[in-house]
């Protein structure tokens, strides 16, 4: 029996097979091992470049922010980073935490990094994809629900303009990168949830998680909302009646915890001085200057995105879901009625949410908003973006069994083809970076040699080579102009302060300054 024919629409000659399928002598071709070998194989490129970036991150070494984290939570502690954060710095007490949760571990902490939080990633949406499939009650080959999370996973994390920042700084990895994947996690109690219990568990999950996002990331509580009410303005059509008062319950806890969360957030000493700092107060937010250069920076962060031809893996992906699922019974879904619906739904959310993203990020950052260096700041709404890109092609492959089944097969050879050629480009970007990575590092640690030996032997002022990667900032910066970190960098090394090397090593040879 063809895999785009239905089961209840099998000719007369063919309900003998159609018998011994459903009795297990036969397995229509989704089901067949040829079939979940194949599916499983093209999960292994994806896998195979979290595999090869998680291992490149034993040369990370800190740089930027780090050099104030690190000694602040060596002398006080993560309490004394959460205390900083809420009285000084931006309120972001959970972020606080995750980010003294690595720098407790100083250097070796931001070289772990990346291969704990890529485990992570990988792990909530792999489960999340099993857990959706099985609650929609879709059968499907063995090895597509990896091959969803790896293809989302590798696309999310290195198909972006600067992956050190997104995957490999620790600092931007917990602000804008992992949040949006631990809202991901909070789905897992809702697609478990079943009896009256586990539907309460779920909704205090979700009440718990959000307010915990709202002060972990801005960014990711604001595309959290928008979410919760686009699922709650569809709801009514989309969501069957008996588990629709439960789906609302769940939102409302969802939104109630950002609220609770946000207010935590805005109202602390920190918060205030970080708007004070960056004239980010409500009418500077909605001014009308404001509004437009934010409209303008976000339609180019659009079209930067969308042009990233990367990220029609995701649509691959999803093409092969629609084209390989199966019912519970074996019989082959149709398009969802509400399709439209949904992906309208889709598109207005994340429309809606990256633009107040860049809203609120407008004031700290300026026109470089939209710059390939401060991609970090799209993260919060890109997974989002990769997500709904898997639901696109989906609905696209469902639409091609029921209206055009001879297409099937080409279509199936063309987006395995796409799932490894997606690959190739942050294959070669990684090889880059990793040689980048590893020359630094070597630098670093002589530095680093140099000065605490230097510390330990009573020097109090010693000179600092300034040691750039991906446009991370550094000390002695805009041609030397800006000390910034520099402070932190003596702190680390318990000195009175470092002075700018390369100027000190031209002046010794004889040439200008830098």
């Amino acid at each position: 029996m063809p895999d785009d024919v239905p089961v209840t629409a099998a000719p007369a000659d063919q309900r003998c097979a159609t018998v011994t399928y459903r009795t297990g002598r036969e397995r229509p071709p989704s089901d067949r091992p040829w079939t979940a070998l194949w599916v499983s194989a093209l999960a292994l490129p994806p896998l195979a470049l979290l595999a090869a970036a998680s291992w490149a991150g034993r040369w990370v070494r800190p740089g930027a922010d780090d050099w104030c984290f690190l000694p602040l939570v060596r002398d006080e502690g993560v309490g004394g980073l959460v205390g900083t954060f809420y009285l000084d710095d931006n309120g972001r007490i959970g972020n606080a935490l995750l980010v003294g949760a690595y720098a407790t571990f100083q250097v070796a902490g931001h070289q772990w990094f990346p291969l704990v939080s890529g485990v992570l990633v990988i792990a909530v949406l792999w489960a999340v994809a099993v857990l959706a499939l099985r609650r929609s009650r879709l059968r499907t080959p063995r090895g597509l629900p990896l091959l969803l999370a790896a293809m989302t996973t590798a696309l999310f994390l290195f198909a972006t303009p600067n992956t050190y920042k997104t995957f490999y700084w620790p600092a931007a990895a917990v602000s804008h990168t992992l949040p949006p994947v631990l809202a991901c996690a909070a789905l897992i109690p809702l697609l478990l949830a079943r009896s009256a219990t586990g539907r309460a568990f779920a909704a205090a999950v979700a009440l718990l998680a959000a307010a915990f996002l709202a002060t972990l990331s801005e960014e990711t509580a604001i595309v959290v909302v928008t979410v919760l009410l686009a699922t709650l303005s569809v709801s009514g059509r989309v969501v069957a009646t008996a588990h629709r008062g439960f789906v609302r319950l769940w939102c409302a806890a969802g939104i109630a915890g950002t609220a609770a969360g946000a207010l935590v957030l805005l109202t602390s000493p920190g918060s205030r001085n970080r708007r004070e700092r960056f004239g980010a107060e409500t009418a500077s937010l909605l001014a009308s200057d404001s509004l437009a250069a934010s409209l303008r920076a976000f339609a180019e962060i659009t079209v930067g995105v969308v042009t990233t031809w990367q990220y029609a893996g995701a649509v691959a992906a999803g093409v092969l879901l629609g084209l390989l699922c199966r019912r519970a019974d074996g019989t082959v879904p149709g398009p969802p009625a509400h399709g439209p619906l949904l992906a309208t739904a889709g598109a207005l959310e994340l429309l809606v949410s990256g633009y107040l993203c860049t809203v609120i990020a407008y004031p700290v950052f300026g026109a470089r908003v939209s710059d390939a260096s401060a991609n970090r700041l799209w993260n919060d709404y890109l997974l989002l973006y990769v997500i709904l890109l898997v639901g696109a092609g989906t609905l696209l492959g469902l639409a091609l069994r029921r209206y055009a089944p001879r297409a099937a097969t080409p279509a199936k050879a063309v987006c395995a083809a796409l799932c490894v050629l997606v690959c190739v480009g942050p294959a070669i970007a990684l090889d880059h970076l990793d040689t980048a990575l590893r020359d630094r590092a070597g630098k670093w640690d002589a530095q680093d040699r140099r000065l605490r030996e230097g510390a330990a032997d009573g020097e109090r002022v010693l000179p600092y080579e300034r040691l750039v990667i991906s446009r991370m900032l550094e000390p002695f910066s805009g041609g030397g102009r800006h000390y910034w970190p520099g402070g932190c960098v003596a702190d680390f090394y318990r000195i009175d302060r470092v002075t700018d090397g390369r100027a000190e090593l031209s002046r010794r040879h004889g040439g200008p300054g830098p």
